[in-house]
């Protein structure tokens, strides 16, 4: 079962959002950014009916030093993506 940050450290289980409706978008995430692959988002309840989903991930770049990926969806309560960004 996913969480759902309310913040300031506090979480409770996701009621809203289906957990069959956050698989099928992580899923849509993965074919997109493989570097994410198999990461759990971090999830948060933006308005009545969006979701903020936050993947975090690492890779190696060709010198050996390491790039964090951090990819950023906006999706509705019933699984459309609204918006995706990434940033390394």
């Amino acid at each position: 079962m996913f969480l759902l940050s309310l913040g300031k450290g506090s979480k409770v289980k996701n009621k809203k959002m289906k957990e069959s409706i956050l698989d099928q978008l992580c899923n849509t995430v993965y074919r997109q950014y493989p570097i994410i692959k198999d990461r759990h988002p971090k999830v948060t309840k933006q308005g009545s009916d969006r979701y903020l989903l936050v993947f975090s991930g690492s890779d190696k770049s060709p010198d050996g030093k390491s790039i964090q990926h951090t990819i950023r969806v906006v999706a509705s309560e019933d699984g459309q993506i609204i918006k995706t960004s990434m940033s390394r």
